[in-house]
Order: structure tokens, then sequence, then C-alpha cells
């Protein structure tokens, strides 16, 4: 059964970030309050009042198939035609800045797949690829401007997030072996959620370590903690 601990002022507040992350209701899960707000410590009595409860589905829940299958949604060759038109006009004026820049925009089933190539790239990856992340953003703002339906959008540079992918899952396998021979919890520097997921994902079929998120975002973490 699949399950995350998230933090909040109140139990209210912490329950509605578990569900949004899961992607479910109440009612699909099972809530325990970890770190209830009442009962404190008189050396933590300055500090800010956190609560935290861990959501695991329950296991006739189905969420994951019901989540993943709510969110696939075929894109139609109207909606495609007039984002991918919207797009050029930006992306023709925005390689014109660069000295060598090429893009392509391809239609993958539900999404929309634009890649980035040359020597100028490299300089639009940034710091554990925040520029593309950023870039993302903008693209699918544009993407989205005249199109029926919202349609989903990815950015890549130079094969970055394949070759990070990568990096991450040997970064998960390592982190699951530092936590079984320490006994001790890792928290990681402060990620997206794309690169979290990553994690998650790698890691939550492993007999002997859990992973959650803590922190709001832009400064959310992801924790290996043992079972």
């Amino acid at each position: 059964m699949k399950s995350v601990i998230s933090e909040g002022k109140t139990s209210n507040e912490a329950i509605e970030k578990g569900l949004k992350e899961l992607g479910c209701t109440k009612n699909d899960v099972i809530i325990k309050v970890i770190e209830n707000e009442e009962k404190r410590s008189f050396y933590s009595i300055l500090d800010p009042r956190t609560v935290k409860v861990e959501l695991t589905i329950k296991e006739n829940a189905h969420i994951h198939e019901k989540h993943i299958n709510a969110e696939v949604r075929i894109l139609s060759e109207e909606d495609f035609n007039s984002a991918k038109a919207d797009l050029e006009i930006f992306l023709n004026d925005f390689i014109s800045k660069f000295e060598e820049l090429n893009y392509s925009i391809e239609k993958n089933d539900n999404m929309i797949e634009i890649k980035l190539d040359g020597a100028s790239s490299g300089k639009l990856i940034g710091y554990r690829g925040d520029i593309i992340n950023a870039m993302q953003v903008i693209l699918s703002a544009i993407g989205n401007k005249n199109t029926k339906e919202r349609v989903k959008l990815t950015l890549d540079i130079c094969n970055y997030k394949e070759k990070r992918e990568a990096t991450l899952k040997e970064l998960a396998k390592k982190l699951e072996r530092t936590v079984c021979r320490t006994g001790k919890k890792v928290v990681l520097e402060p990620m997206s959620a794309y690169e979290r997921k990553i994690l998650h994902t790698e890691l939550q079929n492993s007999k002997s370590v859990t992973t959650y998120s803590i922190g709001e975002e832009p400064h959310r973490k992801l924790v290996v903690d043992k079972k």
C-alpha cells in the first residue's frame, strides 16, 4: 500500500497536502497523526506549530489506476496544430538570439515533446535543470494559449532529462544501501517534483526503505527512511 507523510500548521492542512500528493480523496486513505500540535514539550514551545500525518491508500481503493486514467487524454490534431503554431512563433524568435540552436516539436499520444539541441543548448540547462524547468513552464503557457483542451508539454535539452534520470536512479540505490547500513534517514537537498518522483518510483517497491517529501515548494525535499 502506498503512503506519504506530510506536514502542516493544522491536521487539516497536513491531510490536504497528503491527499493532493496521492491524488485521492479522504475516503480512500487511512490517516494516522504522527506528530500533533497539542503534544508539545517545554523545550519545543518556541518552535513553529506543525502537525505531521501519514496517509496510506486503502488496499481496495485502486487509486493508482484511477488517477492515471483520469490524467490520460489523447491530444487532438486540432489542439496540437494550434499549440505548435504558437510555440513556433516563440521558438523561432528565441533561437535567433543564439549562435547555433535548433528545435523540434512532436506529438506523442497525449502530450507535446519539444527538444532543443545545438552548440548553445548547454547554456539553457542550468543547475540541476532549473532553467529547463522554468522554460517548460513558459512553453506550456504558450502552448495552451489557444487550445480547447489542456495540453501537456515536456521539454528536453541535449537529452539532459534522460541522463539525469539515470543519475537519480543510481543515487536511489546508493541511498537505499546507506540507510540500511546506518539505520538513519537521509534528507536530500531541495528537488523539483519531477526529480522527486523519479526517486519515489525507483524506491517504491523497496523492502527496506520508504520515501516521503517534506517542506514547501520550491524548497521541498525528499526523505529516505528505514521501514
